[in-house]
């Protein structure tokens, strides 16, 4: 049995801590469902977490931590044990998770030096049905991770938090670039891609539909903010893709239509992404080259960093 169930919430600190608020609460479509002294959550209406995004004020950018939910509070303290027979530096050990909706959970670093959280009994949010035409997040999709060292931290996530391979993006000039990994039948809640630094790659949200998912892209356009690549459809996942730099630089994704496997009967490809195919079926997108790729290697996490408790 698989440790891990979804994922729940990603958290990023920020020096301009208004401008930002003021994007995703925005813009970006998300909801403010609670604020403290530098701190706001930020909830989809779709979604029965209690916020997805949390935003903290701080002297420098950086990912905060990445959360994950479990099936149980028994489910949580097995996975600690096994973390920590294992070798993983714990950061926090299982207990009550001071956040909105509460839970059990606990936090440790991944391989890279990242915070990770897992936990269990949150209180559902009370959500909605996203309505037609309604051109705002239903939930987090995934996140994508950039790493220096790919396999090692692809090998970590399947030893020790029970990912899967679904599919792999490589290049005759660069070898492997990109592995999607999943939890569930989700062709991939989180991917790691091949990077200079430890960073965040993008935060990909999921919309209603594809007339959603267009007029929530073109509503970012007009409103000025950068778009980095799309709209198109990848191949690994079949789900479109547009993406846009936040006001910090960190790469945002509206997405739908991602890929349920058949996790009995699935074999992961390699996909060549020089092939224009792969990268965007439709070629409607610009096309992907270094300077778009530049873009999601984000500024680099200086360091490991233990979240302050909220």
């Amino acid at each position: 049995m698989r440790p891990l169930t979804h994922l729940r919430h990603v958290d990023l600190a920020v020096p301009d801590y208004d401008k930002q608020l003021d994007f995703y609460s925005g813009v970006w479509g998300l909801t403010k469902v609670a604020e403290d002294s530098g701190i706001s959550f930020l909830a989809a209406e779709g979604s029965p977490e209690q916020y997805v995004v949390r935003l903290r004020r701080a002297e420098e950018k950086r990912l905060d931590l990445v959360s994950y939910g479990a099936a149980s509070a028994a489910d949580v303290d097995t996975l600690a044990e096994r973390l920590l027979a294992g070798g993983v530096q714990l950061i926090s050990r299982p207990g009550t998770v001071d956040t909105p909706g509460g839970g059990y959970g606990f936090r440790f670093f991944d391989v890279d030096g990242r915070t990770i959280e897992v936990s269990a009994d949150v209180e559902v949010r009370q959500h909605r049905r996203i309505e037609e035409k309604e051109s705002i997040p239903v939930k987090l999709s995934h996140v994508v991770l950039n790493s220096p060292d790919l396999n090692r931290t692809r090998e970590w996530y399947e030893r020790h938090l029970g990912f899967a391979l679904s599919d792999t993006l490589s290049s005759p000039h660069m070898g492997e670039v990109m592995h999607f990994m999943r939890i569930s039948n989700q062709h991939h809640s989180m991917a790691l891609a091949k990077g200079p630094h430890t960073a965040l790659h993008h935060i990909s949200f999921e919309m209603r539909g594809l007339d959603e998912y267009m007029r929530g892209s073109g509503r970012v356009m007009r409103a000025g903010f950068r778009k980095i690549w799309g709209p198109g459809r990848h191949l690994a996942g079949d789900n479109t893709f547009t993406y846009f730099l936040d006001p910090h630089g960190n790469t945002v994704e509206y997405t739908t239509e991602l890929e349920n496997l058949d996790e009995d009967t699935w074999h992961p490809h390699v996909y060549d992404f020089s092939r224009p195919e792969v990268t965007d079926q439709w070629g409607t997108a610009n096309p992907m080259n270094e300077l778009v790729a530049k873009e999601s290697f984000n500024d680099p996490d200086r360091g490991v960093f233990v979240a302050p408790p909220v």
